[in-house]
């Protein structure tokens, strides 16, 4: 099975480096990335589309549905929590720290790595269960670096910030 894994158009936080779970929207910036995205894949031809069920996430799905697909949503998909530090400034944290899978540090009470890596797996190990020949997965940064983990193990040195997606970039696995 094809995976295509799309992180979300460009939102407010992204821009101004916050933490955020909340449900934020995509902002012009986003949507233009999104429909960029939608002509640069309008001839993969997925069955369903997976989304994160937070709004800036279904809103690019819905966006870059070209094919006019059914979308659903899956939990499993949101975003890394935050926990505490939601709303907070990027910069109240060390990145590569926080994105540390081996790190035993906290900031608060954001959920962990580990944790988070375990969810995304259990959504691939379900998926793998599925008929669809290829999927169109529009998710979060945290999660694009959960696909990594699965994929590819996890890095010597527990160092996954460099390993996420940008904006509308899209990533092709084979499960």
């Amino acid at each position: 099975m094809k995976l295509y894994l799309v992180r979300h158009g460009q939102c407010e936080s992204n821009v101004i480096g916050r933490y955020n779970f909340v449900d934020e929207d995509i902002n012009e910036t986003g949507i233009k990335q999104a429909e960029d995205l939608s002509k640069k894949i309008k001839d993969i031809d997925y069955d369903i589309v997976i989304s994160s069920p937070l709004v800036r996430a279904l809103h690019t799905a819905k966006v870059i549905n070209a094919n006019n697909k059914d979308i659903i949503t899956d939990e499993r998909l949101v975003e890394r929590s935050p926990g505490s530090l939601e709303g907070k400034s990027v910069n109240v944290t060390d990145r590569e720290e926080y994105w540390n899978y081996y790190t035993d540090k906290r900031y608060g009470t954001e959920e962990n790595i580990p944790d988070l890596c375990n969810r995304v797996k259990e959504f691939l190990d379900e998926l793998k269960t599925k008929d669809y020949k290829s999927v169109l997965i529009v998710a979060h940064s945290g999660i694009s670096k959960a696909f990594y983990v699965y994929f590819n193990g996890i890095p010597e040195d527990g160092h996954l910030l460099s390993l996420g997606l940008k904006n509308t970039e899209i990533k092709e696995y084979e499960l």
